[in-house]
């Protein structure tokens, strides 16, 4: 009698603890494959995946992303679950393949599945019940292909194809017709950069390589309040400015007879904090009519291939511009729900220990222990081994209110190639008053789950200085933690608004700026929000730890709005009056 008890208790607090959870944190805690391309891990075997798209289904979101031999789906947003498929190319010939920069879309009742293909010929894949893997040829072998490729069909039925991938050539469009899925017409080209005018296109991590020509990729199309907006990537995956643009016509193929008309600044674009990079996506609704947008996150350290997925609020103003909110990108973020809605979408739990001291149990190298607190996901800090008993734990400063805390493991000597099953962490996590009574948070020493960048909310916050994480096992390699972030508030005072900020644009380029603004003791970051209007500061910068930075991402043509917030462990200050930018 005493087990079952046992067993009703434990289960009515597992549905507690999931009917509390609210939150989620970029990037998605979804069990990456390890690189499944022998040469693209040269630099030592690591975790990867890009290009997401994300379709709503029958009430369900499915995932699909580059090599990872099957999709997710979810009910929540929160809990993605894996189903295993080996896609083949084409259907007939067993040759298994994998979907790289996949195409989804839906067409009647039927949802497609088509991947990046330039010589070979790949079938258009559907599904009634994806949930249960159950797969059909519509295509055998879809002639006209493309890298990069996106579906996209319209409310009156149409069906359209859109693709590419390059620094020389175009986007394209093309419709196709939904029954036999032959083009209609031929290609239309639909889309250029145009890093002459926008400065977020030029190719490089600080924008400013003049010496390679940006890339162009991962087209996506929304349709809202009758136009159409034409998403895609650039100016290169490996950088921290990897950004969605968005441009916008009258009709599918572009206005008048191709083209879509840029919005100035990008859709996506996140170059500060732990998460960097938001390109090559889409946008997708939830069940309550909200609209995110998924998008490739950066780390480029082992291979320039090895990336991550983060989800961020989107939507349209009342202008019909559309926007994406990665400010606070990687901090909590409220999941889809009724009340959702608009730019106000995050709980408010602020970052409590950046750059406070870490003790660890061993160090391996030069993998020191204040990697893992410096909000770069590029660093981590590694133990000696993989061993149960290896620690690491940081000290918040003072006793704060802790609501969240992030776990990013980081892959040290892993000796796993392509998708692995049962593959798992196990940990223990503790709380302290003062480093020497210890009271056990959260137990996942019996965990059976992949969990490579494990987000806790908990059920009831906890007061607390230190936090401390200790391995119980590693799915592969050392114990490796490139972020142990902890969310709260510092029960303290939030940071005074900022003073003396400038802005300086360039004469000859006026593409770029100076910014500058005093330094603050009582913060340890500061965002800078910009945009062309006044009323629409859509995009923004973290800065961490410096009062300056070069701004290299304007449109020349427009005037811009700039203002700036301090940021500390107990909120945000006033932002300061926006300063018009001719």
């Amino acid at each position: 009698m005493k087990y079952y008890l046992t067993l009703v208790i434990a289960f009515l607090s597992l549905l507690q603890s999931q009917a509390q959870q609210k939150t989620y944190c970029n990037p998605i805690n979804i069990d990456y494959g390890y690189t499944p391309i022998p040469n693209f891990s040269q630099w030592g075997k690591h975790r990867t995946t890009a290009d997401p798209v994300i379709v709503n289904y029958k009430g369900d979101l499915y995932l699909f992303s580059t090599n990872q031999w099957g999709y997710w789906w979810s009910s929540d947003m929160s809990k993605w679950n894996f189903i295993s498929r080996r896609f083949l190319r084409p259907w007939n010939t067993g040759t298994y393949d994998e979907l790289c920069a996949p195409a989804v879309g839906i067409v009647g009742d039927t949802m497609i599945v088509f991947g990046s293909t330039y010589t070979s010929k790949f079938t258009i894949w559907g599904s009634t019940n994806p949930k249960a893997n159950q797969w059909f040829p519509i295509v055998d072998s879809f002639e006209i292909g493309g890298w990069d490729p996106a579906f996209f069909t319209d409310d009156d039925g149409k069906l359209y194809l859109y693709n590419g991938s390059s620094n020389t050539y175009p986007l394209y469009g093309i419709e196709l017709n939904r029954k036999t899925f032959q083009p209609i017409d031929t290609r239309r080209e639909v889309h250029m950069l145009k890093q002459w005018r926008f400065g977020w296109q030029r190719f490089g991590e600080h924008m400013d390589n003049t010496f390679l020509d940006p890339f162009m990729e991962g087209a996506h199309m929304t349709k809202h309040n009758g136009k159409y907006y034409l998403q895609y990537g650039a100016p290169g995956t490996e950088f921290s400015g990897y950004a969605d643009g968005v441009a916008v016509a009258n009709n599918p193929l572009g206005t008048p007879i191709g083209w879509f008309v840029d919005q100035s600044d990008p859709l996506s674009i996140k170059v500060g904090g732990f998460v960097r990079g938001a390109g090559h996506g889409s946008t997708f609704q939830d069940n309550y009519n909200n609209w995110w947008h998924v998008s490739t996150t950066v780390i480029s350290v082992k291979n320039t291939f090895e990336r991550r997925i983060g989800i961020w609020p989107a939507g349209f103003d009342k202008d019909d511009v559309m926007w994406c909110n990665t400010s606070f990108g990687d901090y909590p973020t409220f999941l889809p729900s009724p009340s959702g809605e608009g730019l106000g979408v995050r709980p408010g739990w602020m970052l409590l220990n950046y750059n406070k001291p870490v003790q660890v149990s061993s160090t391996l190298g030069n993998y020191v222990a204040n990697h893992a607190v410096d909000e770069l996901a590029k660093t981590y800090w590694c133990a000696k081994t993989g061993d149960k008993g290896e620690w690491i734990q940081t000290d918040l400063g003072n006793i704060s209110t802790v609501n969240a805390i992030q776990i990013n493991y980081a892959d040290q000597d892993a000796e796993f190639l392509g998708k692995s099953e049962n593959v798992y962490h196990q940990y223990k996590l503790y709380s302290s008053p003062d480093g020497k009574k210890w009271s056990l948070l959260v137990d996942k020493s019996q965990n059976k789950t992949d969990i490579p960048h494990e987000y806790l909310e908990l059920p009831t916050p906890v007061q607390a200085r230190i936090i401390k994480l200790e391995n119980i096992k590693m799915p592969t390699g050392k114990f490796a933690i490139s972020g142990l972030r902890v969310f709260g508030n510092g029960n303290g005072v939030n940071p005074v608004p900022v003073e003396g900020f400038i802005v300086l644009r360039t004469e000859k380029d006026k593409r770029s700026a100076f910014i500058k603004w005093k330094p603050q003791d009582d913060a340890y970051a500061y965002n800078i929000y910009y945009g062309t209007h006044p009323d629409k500061l859509y995009s923004c910068i973290m800065v961490h730890s410096n009062n300056e930075y070069w701004m290299k991402a304007m449109d020349s043509q427009k005037t811009y709005y700039y203002t700036v917030e301090a940021v500390n462990e107990n909120g945000v200050s006033e932002r300061t009056k926006p300063i018009k930018v001719e």
